[in-house]
């Protein structure tokens, strides 16, 4: 192929797995507008998403607050602002790293698992069996899982916020001399509601995407456990691609709101 060839299928390669992944969403989101609910499968995945995972979620936000802090304070003094610290601390995991990592540790946790549960259904063929016996896959495996993911992804995150601000209180107070109550003020006086509801918006619709690409690579996931390995592959990288370009695209919708 000459090159203007290999530019265009590689679009509209792009374009036709865009659209699939569109219409598996619209079919997955459907399966929740109607009746059969299986209220079962979606307590386990609340289970499975939200209640497992704050572990790993609170580990990397106490961390994450602890490391922010000491590199603003670090940087705050080359221009004499250290006592900005515990503002900015607040403002950057309310608004971003609160809800992108908690996103990004749901990504190599819950993603993956999900495609690697429904692609070896898939290769076992039970979801062919389900099929058979008139049980619409899409109601039973991926609604449940994208309204799980969506509502205990804010919910995570928030877990996170206060976490990683808490991270931040103990290093700036342990190690940086500041006064706690003094630190408590400054935070609660510059954080604005806003700051938190935008967060957790980006968490709704991250937790969306991290449910929708785990369960769209392994529902089409092909070529046994290989595939399923692929699958799972694809679901993690997919997932943190797009936490990473919706990341931009709300906060540039949300930059006139604050």
């Amino acid at each position: 192929m000459n090159p203007v060839q290999a530019v265009g299928r590689s679009t509209l390669g792009f374009l036709r797995q865009a659209g699939a992944v569109v219409i598996f969403a619209a079919r997955g989101v459907a399966g929740l507008l109607g009746p059969p609910f299986f209220f079962s499968q979606f307590l386990r995945q609340l289970m499975a998403i939200g209640y497992l995972s704050l572990p790993v979620v609170g580990l990397t936000a106490v961390f994450t607050g602890a490391a922010l802090a000491l590199n603003i304070y670090t940087g705050g003094g080359r221009f004499n602002a250290e006592q900005i610290m515990p503002q900015i601390v607040a403002l950057g995991i309310t608004r971003e790293l609160g809800p992108v990592l908690a996103a990004l540790m749901l990504a190599g946790r819950v993603s993956a698992a999900i495609a690697a549960e429904i692609g070896a259904m898939r290769a076992t063929e039970q979801i062919d069996a389900m099929e058979t016996l008139s049980t619409d896959p899409f109601r039973y495996l991926v609604a449940p899982r994208l309204l799980a993911a969506t509502l205990t992804t804010p919910l995570l995150t928030l877990v996170a916020d206060i976490i990683g601000v808490a991270g931040g209180f103990l290093v700036a107070t342990q190690s940086l001399q500041f006064s706690g109550p003094i630190y408590v003020q400054n935070t609660w006086n510059f954080l604005t509601s806003w700051d938190i509801v935008s967060g957790l918006i980006k968490a709704a619709v991250f937790g969306f995407i991290v449910a929708l690409m785990g369960a769209y690579h392994g529902y089409t996931a092909s070529g046994g456990a290989r595939g399923v390995g692929r699958a799972t592959t694809h679901a993690v990288v997919s997932a943190a691609i797009l936490i990473f370009a919706s990341d931009y695209v709300l906060t540039s919708l949300f930059s006139g709101k604050s």
